[in-house]
């Protein structure tokens, strides 16, 4: 190649690289779809006061709204994992807090890693990947920029489930996920006119605690959910024929004194104090509309830079929530209040308008979404065995449905939640049920369900029993329905792909 071609080639590369969209990537912790943008059947729970999310609902008027989608396992790290890679959990072997997926199941390249590896500048701040041996600390190979956690002033470390921060005190000592949002918009800023990095295209992830627990926040939310407006649970008890294997006795929020000193055990059927119950819920709102404005501040900084008109957006909860529902609380279940969380992706010039799907949709699906939404070398669906192969997805990209929102789409959500003594609980969505099955499973290095050793089986019908508080697997008129719903859920996510790969 001569010089004028090696230049035509240098500015078609510059070209493709610096006129791609920015990636802005939120992600919330333990953040249910009981937000005003979810209003209607896709609500958590029938009972709620009105939810102040005047920003998140901004975006999602601007976004695709994935209204049923479903995480891959209900708890940090697994769901985190599975998101940032594209793999389902029994790929990752990642099923708890502690181990890493580059140690248990593969040298998986993240959306961030990837977007890094596509000329982005990728920045981690607040809490995406867990934290810890679970991410080797953030998995410094995804970022091109310091990590970004923010100073802890003692307020998230009180001795209580849950405070609310007189606001002055919070000037000079400000809680940890401010501290995000501001760092978040200084980071902006770098890629802005006059910054650093102007022109570099950016992939920003931007993780907010709250609102887990502890459920702290500025006293000022607590205005949005006066005393009264706050409502118990309408099925404050476990399923009626629920196997033993579906029950998690909430033990993250007993651990707390305030909660341990009402001698409350986590047994099936036994719940908190009713005050208890009502102070947990309204401090749980309040610290979501805390994030909320968080999330506007940075949605704000966005547009001040000049970046709204080509940045993709991405918001997603890393599993839902249970406050009581059940007798319930925290996630470490199966039940749809646990595996149903918020999901939404703004694309400019796509999305401008709001688009809403009810098709059943899954987080592994966001990795390919981006990667398409920008324009990027699309992904391989993963093979059966995909342990040695670094760039996969067991997702789809999201993009038909941007194009046609009751398009042909799967026709089920996959996840799983592990108990103690080798039994794994693998649960499937489909339009009118949920269907559970506790099985025997085989760890390291197997990794595999032995369908034929069942503890449990669980149905709920949808049509009749949207809360879930009725097993049905054991009724007599549901028999030929669960065993075409057990033969599905043995079959797994690829028979539920509407097309062949």
């Amino acid at each position: 190649m001569d010089f004028k071609g090696i230049i035509i080639c240098i500015c078609w590369l510059l070209g493709v690289v610096y006129g791609r969209k920015n990636v802005l990537f939120f992600a919330v912790d333990d953040l249910r779809p009981e937000l005003t943008c979810y209003e209607g059947e896709d609500f958590p729970s029938f009972v709620h006061p009105p939810i102040h999310s005047p920003n998140i609902d901004k975006l999602a008027a601007k976004s695709l709204l994935l209204k049923r989608a479903y995480v891959q396992q209900a708890t940090c790290s697994p769901s985190r994992t599975s998101v940032l890679t594209g793999r389902r959990p029994d790929t990752t072997h990642i099923y708890d807090l502690s181990h890493y997926f580059r140690d248990l199941g593969g040298n998986f390249t993240t959306i961030p890693q990837y977007f890094k590896q596509n000329g982005y500048i990728s920045a981690g701040i607040g809490k995406i990947f867990h934290h810890g041996s679970a991410s080797n600390h953030d998995d410094p190979i995804s970022w091109s920029m310091p990590y970004y956690h923010g100073k802890q002033y003692g307020w998230e470390s009180r001795e209580k489930s849950w405070a609310a921060i007189p606001d002055d005190e919070l000037i000079d000592k400000p809680l940890v996920d401010s501290q995000i949002a501001e760092h978040a918009l200084n980071t902006l800023k770098m890629f802005a006119k006059g910054g650093p990095h102007e022109g570099t295209p950016f992939f920003i992830a931007v993780g907010f605690h709250k609102p887990h627990m502890p459920f702290v926040f500025p006293e000022s939310f607590q205005q949005y959910y006066p005393t009264d407006s706050v409502k118990l649970p309408s099925n404050p008890y476990a399923p009626s024929e629920m196997p033993e294997e579906a029950w998690s006795n909430y033990f993250e929020l007993r651990n707390y004194p305030d909660i341990n000193m009402l001698n409350v055990t986590g047994d099936i059927n036994t719940t908190l104090p009713d005050n208890a119950v009502l102070e947990l819920r309204r401090a749980y709102y309040s610290a979501l509309s805390y994030t909320d404005s968080l999330v506007g501040r940075v949605m704000e900084g966005l547009k001040t830079y000049g970046f709204e008109s080509n940045t993709i957006v991405s918001l997603w909860g890393d599993h839902g929530y249970q406050l009581g529902e059940h007798g319930e609380w925290c996630k470490h279940t199966n039940f749809e209040i646990a595996t149903h969380a918020p999901l939404m992706v703004r694309i400019p010039g796509m999305t401008d308008d709001g688009i809403v799907t009810e098709q059943l949709t899954e987080f592994v699906d966001l990795f390919p979404t981006l990667v398409e939404a920008a324009e990027l070398e699309p992904m391989p669906l993963c093979p059966e065995d995909s342990s040695e192969i670094e760039l996969c997805r067991e997702g789809d990209s999201l993009m038909p449905l941007v194009k046609n929102p009751k398009g042909l789409w799967k026709d089920a959500a996959f996840s799983q939640y592990p108990r103690k003594g080798q039994v794994m609980g693998y649960t499937m969505r489909t339009n009118h049920y949920r269907y559970t099955e506790w099985v025997r499973f085989a760890y390291a290095p197997i990794y595999k369900p032995h369908w034929g050793k069942v503890y449990g089986i669980e149905l709920y019908d949808h049509n009749i029993d949207s809360e879930e508080n009725i097993n049905v697997a054991y009724d007599p008129e549901y028999t030929d329905l669960c065993l075409e719903l057990s033969i599905k859920l043995h079959a797994g996510w690829r028979a539920a792909i509407p097309y062949q790969n």
